[in-house]
């Protein structure tokens, strides 16, 4: 029984220690975190871009391996052999020799060591490894394009988790905040009641209403998590950190330039373009490479070393053993392997081109798009704002009446009801504009993060 309890207790410890380090390593980490920090904690931290960067290195070691084909190569070989060979006891002619001779050739088993050094270098390839680096550098820029595009878009998500949680949070206060109003009118209708210059039905109302108010109240606490969860999940957090987001929905007004600049630029600066043109590269590459398979190869062998049958005799020069070539080859038949690569080629070059017009068209329509957006979501927070200033004077207006009998509990909770809607369609209008200027920074190619985040104030 006391061995059965020290195994019993020992994995309960283990999951004690565990919790305790996983406790203490979470206890490390920041809360609350500006915009630039969450970003910079995902791309130190999320899986996809560590990927991309991985690929890039993959890429390098390459070019280190295709730049290798055009260095000499030099390798120490050694070898040791025993070995019995009766093969001149099988010779057509053996019986010819004359018996006395024949006697005395016995087959016996020998020794025979060898070391050498062999010295191989590529004299002239018709630019096969040169074309074949040229190849691997492009693939090696292409992926990091790729790499750039990964980033981009985690940044892109990130800004949008950011601020998605900032809105939730503001949608969360306006139904905190119909809340307490329609409690305090509830209030106010039971102190009129009790007075006897308000009916039962006031406080019915206000009941109703304030029962109304609060489903709305548990939805947006439901919705400020799962934006949390989603943030601290591109962050490679746990999903129930108590992650909070510094920062504020902020209004931006300014011109841009015209619809054919942003174009030019995103057409310039779009890393889905850029790849598709280095593709195009790759393709003229991979075509040059092809047409090299059938060109003229030289190349220079050399060894160079010691063969003997008793190894004290293996640094004896009389024992040297050395061999130097140069080869010549020139293709004159491949089936078609070589025609076959060409065809593969230009296919390749005709396949990015026409991608490369699609993406081209693709950006142009997003651009037009995201430019859109913006401008809708500017007149949005105009009209927003007139009526949330609106809505909040007729509020005031009502609960004055209500106060002194020349309103209904019904004015009163159409007025909270339109203060509520006026305040979450400013902070979805301020979002939306918040999320479009970042949008279309991104349809440009450029850093969805505008430089001057931090100098920016709110919108309200």
């Amino acid at each position: 029984m006391p061995r059965t309890g020290r195994f019993t207790i020992a994995p309960l410890l283990t999951v004690i220690l565990l919790a305790g380090a996983l406790g203490a390593q979470d206890g490390t980490e920041k809360a609350a975190l500006t915009l630039e920090e969450a970003l910079a904690l995902a791309l130190e931290r999320n899986q996809q871009v560590l990927i991309a960067r991985a690929q890039t290195q993959v890429l390098k070691g390459r070019i280190r391996e295709v730049r290798a084909q055009a260095l000499p190569s030099l390798t120490l070989n050694s070898s040791a052999l025993r070995w019995r060979d009766p093969a001149f006891l099988n010779s057509a002619s053996f019986d010819e020799i004359p018996e006395e001779f024949r006697r005395a050739l016995t087959v016996k088993g020998a020794n025979l060591f060898d070391y050498n050094l062999a010295l191989s270098q590529p004299l002239y390839t018709s630019g096969k490894v040169g074309t074949a680096l040229k190849l691997a550098s492009l693939e090696s820029e292409g992926v990091g394009v790729d790499a750039a595009k990964v980033e981009q878009e985690i940044r892109l998500r990130v800004i949008r988790a950011f601020y998605d949680l900032i809105l939730e949070e503001r949608l969360r206060d306006v139904s905190q905040e119909t809340v307490g109003q329609r409690e305090r009118h509830l209030e106010m209708a039971r102190v009129r009641h009790a007075a006897g210059v308000a009916t039962e039905v006031d406080v019915l109302r206000s009941q109703v209403s304030l029962a109304n108010a609060q489903p709305e109240l548990i939805r947006a606490e439901n919705a400020v998590r799962q934006a949390r969860a989603v943030l601290n999940n591109l962050l490679v957090r746990p999903i129930d950190f108590p992650t909070a987001a510094i920062g504020e929905l902020t209004f931006v007004p300014g011109s841009h330039p015209g619809l054919d600049q942003l174009l030019r630029r995103a057409i310039d600066h779009r890393p889905e373009i850029q790849r598709l043109r280095i593709n195009e590269l790759e393709a003229d590459a991979q075509k040059k490479l092809a047409n090299a398979e059938s060109r003229l190869r030289l190349d220079f062998n050399g060894q160079y070393g010691f063969s003997a049958r008793d190894p004290v005799n293996l640094g004896n020069h009389s024992f040297t053993r050395w061999m130097f070539t140069v080869s010549l080859a020139l293709p004159l038949f491949d089936g078609g392997r070589r025609s076959g690569l060409v065809q593969q080629a230009v296919a390749m070059r005709r396949t990015a081109l026409l991608a490369r017009s699609l993406a081209e068209n693709d950006v142009r329509l997003e651009v037009q798009t995201a430019v859109d957006e913006l401008e809708r979501a500017e007149k949005t927070v105009e009209a927003a704002r007139l009526n949330v200033r609106e809505a909040e004077r007729v509020l005031l207006m009502m609960q004055d009446n209500y106060r002194y009998g020349a309103a209904t509990t019904l004015d009163v909770t159409d007025a909270q009801t339109a203060l509520s809607l006026a305040r979450t369609n400013l902070w979805r209008g301020l979002y939306d504009h918040t999320l479009a200027r970042a949008q279309l920074r991104w349809v440009l190619g450029q850093d969805p993060l505008e430089k001057s985040h931090a100098d920016q104030t709110s919108g309200q």
